[in-house]
């Protein structure tokens, strides 16, 4: 594939035009000219983030537990287990999604360093760090709907089609400008400062779900969350300038008069003094009043308690923070803050708002960034670090120790420790021993111990004689196992030495034990003996070559399996021994 193809394949890739079929169904009319934005993304900024306290806590808490999670270059390297694992990150991130999401990443993934796009991402422009550049395309985001990133490459040269500079441009200053139907989206606009045009290939336009379609090219613009919640955004500021308000122009409580008319204004002065001295303060609060005159009191206003302000501004803090999926604990909402809770809501911050974020701007960039770079590049952001999901990665863990289908390896790859190349064990499979293969196993059946009930009292009472305790003892171990037995297990040996365990597959871990044991003459016990004697005599069927392996006999597992513990040769001392044994018994 020459260079120009290789040039239109990306450009094709990265193009975010439609095909004309569907522009002619969605647009009933689409010139060439600006598409205007319904929504009014300025209210969102002047109203939202700059003047209410909850929506910019609200984003600040996203975008800066979003900035501290790293992000990750990898090359794919098998993209059918790539699209399991985007499919398995993106949806609820439990202890069992992890461990899965994990295994699928080491299968579809493989982790590069100190390339181009490291090097890009790390400082995307002179002006700003990774984590500034990234709280901007989040804090726009959840602001109004759309994210606008600028990249900037080269006119000429080697570099031309790769992006050197990256900017994150202001969402309510950005226009889409289309070129008709066979064109919607031709370039941006940048209403700032004047306006400044931009090919729409040099911007990665990541926008939310819009289901506002009224033919004019409206939905090309994400909608804002607060669009949903512009209700309970007003109610949030209105009870805080109610509220402020009610401080700044507040008088005295009422009027304390006499009904009968007799007082002056001097007298009604002496009145006020004297209540203030004998009925204010701590010291007189639950204190009866007693006075000789018939009084009436006209109330001037309500306290803040009847205004019901207090309900209304934590029921709108409420609806704002379901709004963004975060929980309202972490606004310093005092009624459920215990530690259990606090914890829970923070991973649920990372799970339901902080996660999917992420994952939608990840999407995007490899669309539209990644390929200049590489074909087989892939950015991915790294959560196994985040302190709060760590219970989740202990589950992982308590899961990967039961798994005994994965190697020792794959349990370190999953984990990020890396694989142990340097020991060939870590890449074999550890079968508990309760496990038994349906064919071709090592494994001796063990019968199951038998309860016996003894009487311990009785027997403590009994004398014991010394004449009636007899000393028998007997050979513990055997070494005298024929040579030819010896001889099949060395055959065996050789076979794996000079072919490889990945075409001698015959036997199991034991069972090339056992061959160790019988090539080195090492002296068996007597329960091994009688192992080999019960394995031997159950697979008796296997001491002759399968006839499909005749000519190349280190192929038949069942063959190698049988002469591991000594084959042939084997069987009859085995037998001779385990016999002998129990006629003595």
């Amino acid at each position: 594939m020459g260079f120009f193809d290789r040039f239109r394949n990306y450009i094709s890739k990265n193009a975010q035009q439609t095909n004309i079929d569907f522009n002619r169904a969605i647009y009933n009319f689409l010139g060439d000219s600006i598409v205007w934005n319904p929504e009014n993304d300025d209210t969102y900024i002047n109203k939202g983030y700059r003047f209410n306290s909850t929506i910019y806590s609200i984003i600040n808490l996203i975008t800066k537990t979003a900035s501290t999670i790293p992000f990750i270059v990898y090359e794919v390297k098998n993209d059918n287990e790539l699209k399991r694992y985007k499919s398995m990150t993106s949806g609820n991130f439990n202890s069992n999604a992890m461990l899965q999401s994990k295994i699928l990443q080491k299968k579809a993934l493989v982790e590069i360093e100190d390339t181009e796009l490291h090097e890009l991402l790390t400082r995307p422009n002179p002006a700003q760090s990774y984590n500034a550049w990234l709280q901007e395309i989040v804090a726009f985001g959840k602001l109004t709907g759309n994210r606008y990133i600028y990249g900037i490459s080269p006119e000429s040269g080697a570099n031309q089609n790769k992006f050197q500079e990256l900017y994150v441009l202001p969402s309510q200053s950005v226009e889409i400008n289309s070129g008709g139907i066979f064109d919607p989206v031709k370039y941006y606009t940048l209403d700032y400062n004047g306006e400044y045009k931009i090919d729409a290939e040099d911007v990665c336009h990541i926008k939310d779900f819009n289901p506002y379609y009224d033919g004019t090219g409206s939905h090309l613009y994400g909608m804002s969350p607060l669009k949903a919640g512009l209700r309970s955004l007003d109610a949030n500021n209105e009870a805080l300038t109610t509220g402020v308000r009610y401080l700044q122009n507040q008088t005295a409580r009422g009027v304390l008069s006499s009904e009968e008319g007799d007082l002056n204004e001097v007298q009604a002065k002496q009145l006020k003094e004297k209540f203030k001295q004998q009925y204010q303060g701590s010291n007189n609060a639950g204190d009866v009043i007693i006075t000789p005159k018939k009084l009436s009191w006209v109330n001037f206003g309500l306290n803040a308690a009847d205004l019901s302000l207090i309900e209304q501004y934590n029921a709108s803090i409420k609806d704002l923070c379901n709004i963004y999926n975060v929980p309202v604990q972490l606004l310093n909402n005092t009624d459920s803050s215990t530690y259990n809770n606090m914890n829970e809501a923070k991973k649920s911050l990372y799970v339901n708002a902080v996660i999917p974020e992420l994952n939608k701007i990840k999407d995007e960039l490899n669309r539209w960034l990644t390929p200049a770079f590489g074909e087989k590049l892939y950015i991915d952001f790294d959560y196994t670090n985040i302190p709060e999901l760590q219970e989740e990665m202990d589950k992982v863990v308590g899961q990967m120790s039961q798994a005994w289908w994965l190697t020792p390896n794959e349990k370190r790859a999953a984990m990020s420790y890396g694989a142990d190349d340097d020991t060939p064990e870590m890449n074999d499979y550890y079968i508990p021993s309760q496990f038994i293969p349906l064919d071709n196993q090592d494994f001796v059946i063990e019968e199951e111990p038998k309860s016996v009930n003894i009487d311990f009292q009785s027997l403590m009472k009994q004398e014991i004689k010394k004449e009636d305790i007899q000393v028998e003892t007997k050979q513990e171990s055997y070494d005298n196992y024929p040579q030819g037995a010896t001889n099949n297990a060395r055959r065996m040996l050789e076979w794996r030495e000079k072919y490889g365990r990945d075409v001698v597959q015959g036997g199991t871990r034991v069972g090339w034990e056992r061959a160790n044991q019988l090539a080195n003459r090492e002296a068996l016990s007597l329960e091994t003996v009688k192992r080999v004697h019960s394995f031997l005599s159950r697979h008796k069927g296997n001491e002759v070559i399968a006839d499909e392996y005749k000519d190349e006999p280190w192929k038949d597992k069942g063959y190698v399996a049988y002469n591991l513990w000594g084959g042939k040769a084997m069987i009859s001392w085995a037998k001779r021994i385990s016999e002998n044994e129990e006629s003595d018994n």
